[in-house]
């Protein structure tokens, strides 16, 4: 680390902090002589499905699979780092509650960055900090590994909700709901695939410091395909900016059209902030959306983190572990299609409820089966799968779920606030597993699953349906549920 080196690592956060400010939309001279007329949007969410919405999605599909690939990769470096620098187990386990801690403060940051710079906007700058940060591949000590790793962590933190937002807002509303869980569902199955592929292909030939240079190749990749990114119309139209929000909508085949309804919603959207909604109209589902979220993270990062570490003290084999768990990841895959199926054809708050339950129910099953002695190789890959199953679904269909219904001016700050939770539940997970909370499978499985049922009480009382609805009416909804709870509420003043 000469004084080069140095001064080459402070240039990356000073070019970012100038992109990012030339990133800024200047919203007052935008707004000089623009359309002052309220945007309708329920033409366009009526149109069909066309040669744009399609490459919209796969561009999205790229950015979300090049995002999960960061995370991801923790997994494939950590044991080249031990080796490299003589790390010890309690050492290395810093990086990824250094990394989770990155990617929760970055979903917050990133969500509040595209309601006010834009959804286009936050995804470059995300785009640009995975190149910046691809130097983390050259750090010759574990310090400055950590220090990178966490901002990578908060780049990739930020894209993922984001992307979600902006497919919301831009995807006709008969077909918004299916493909934004397909969205999440392939696109993290396929970033752990390719993060895997990339493990066992390139680093046998360059060590394990060509995962962490893949930054610069994605990110470039991300921002080549800013082309076939538009910015929202919906968050154009609220900023003012009705003449670029007509251009985008025609090139998405949507129409312009009149609705006294939506006047009113919009005047009511823009008198709100983000504390005043959670805290009045939206703070019942946001409590069951973020203890979900916290629920999930612990699963992931804590629970089946240990879970081998569990077997393997039970007398199982590291090949039988590795096996079994194997097995069991295969049922996920087709479990993301019966996600997308159940969310598009039933219910979307219905089917969310139903795999927090099926969650809670497949935590239950290694308690069973432990105290009633009966715990065994093929329950153990049974649970196991029914838990994959589960709580794949869960993270597929909560941060579309948070993206649907949040207003628009407030959409990304409420995805990313759900999307931070679930990290925050991974650093949770991991501190639980520090001090030995998942030492025994019975207890720490029910631990996790008695929260999990209160919080699919909470989203069942207060979700609503999203299928096929426009964003607009979905928030007129949650307006209206919210102001008849405060009048049954209220004493009788007769």
């Amino acid at each position: 680390m000469d004084n080069t080196m140095l001064v080459g690592m402070a240039l990356i956060p000073l070019g970012l902090l100038l992109a990012c400010y030339g990133l800024m939309p200047r919203l007052a001279l935008l707004r000089v002589g623009n359309h002052t007329d309220a945007i309708h949007f329920h033409v366009a969410d009526r149109s069909p499905l066309n040669y744009q919405h399609c490459t919209l999605v796969i561009a999205l599909l790229i950015a979300v699979i090049v995002d999960v690939m960061k995370p991801a990769t923790l997994g494939f470096v950590m044991p080249g780092m031990v080796d490299e620098y003589e790390l010890d187990p309690d050492s290395i386990g810093i990086l990824p509650l250094v990394a989770l801690t990155g990617t929760a403060l970055g979903s917050i940051i990133w969500g509040q960055m595209a309601d006010k710079l834009g959804r286009r906007a936050a995804i470059l700058l995300s785009a640009l900090m995975f190149i910046g940060t691809s130097i983390c591949g050259a750090m010759p000590s574990f310090e400055w590994n950590l220090v990178m790793c966490f901002l990578m962590g908060l780049s990739a933190g930020g894209l993922l909700p984001i992307t979600f937002t902006l497919m919301a807002e831009m995807i006709p509303a008969q077909h918004r709901g299916w493909l934004l869980v397909a969205l999440g569902g392939l696109g993290t199955s396929a970033g752990y695939l390719a993060a895997s592929g990339a493990a066992a292909i390139l680093e046998p030939l360059f060590s394990w410091r060509v995962l962490w240079m893949l930054g610069l190749p994605t990110g470039i990749l991300v921002i080549i395909l800013n082309r076939f990114i538009p910015e929202s119309p919906r968050f154009l139209a609220n900023a003012g900016l009705g003449k670029e929000a007509r251009a985008i909508l025609a090139q998405y085949n949507g129409e312009i059209d009149s609705h006294e309804s939506d006047i009113v919603q919009k005047k009511d959207v823009e008198s709100h902030g983000f504390m005043r909604s959670i805290m009045d109209s939206y703070a019942a589902i946001t409590l069951g959306l973020l203890g979900v979220g916290i629920a999930w993270g612990v699963v992931t990062f804590g629970f089946l983190l240990w879970l081998p570490t569990n077997l393997r003290e039970m007398g199982m084999s590291a090949e039988a572990t590795n096996l079994l768990l194997t097995q069991s990841g295969l049922f996920a895959l087709p479990g993301i299609m019966l996600v997308i199926w159940l969310y598009h054809h039933w219910s979307s708050v219905k089917t969310l409820v139903l795999f927090v339950v099926l969650t809670a129910i497949s935590l239950s099953l290694y308690g069973l089966f432990e105290w009633t002695g009966t715990l065994s190789s093929d329950k153990i890959i049974f649970a196991t799968a029914c838990l994959l199953v589960s709580s794949s679904g869960v993270i597929a269909m909560l941060i579309p779920y948070a993206a649907e219904i949040y207003p628009v001016h407030l959409r990304g700050s409420g995805s990313g606030i759900v999307a931070a939770s679930s990290k925050f539940g991974g650093i949770l997970g991991a501190m639980m597993g520090i001090i030995g909370v998942f030492n025994s499978l019975a207890s720490a499985a029910l631990l996790i699953a008695i929260p999990l049922m209160l919080f699919a009480l909470v989203l069942l009382k207060s979700g609503i349906d999203t299928r096929g609805r426009r964003l607009e009416d979905i928030h007129a909804e949650f307006v209206n549920k919210s102001n008849n709870n405060v009048r049954a509420e209220q004493p009788d003043q007769q």
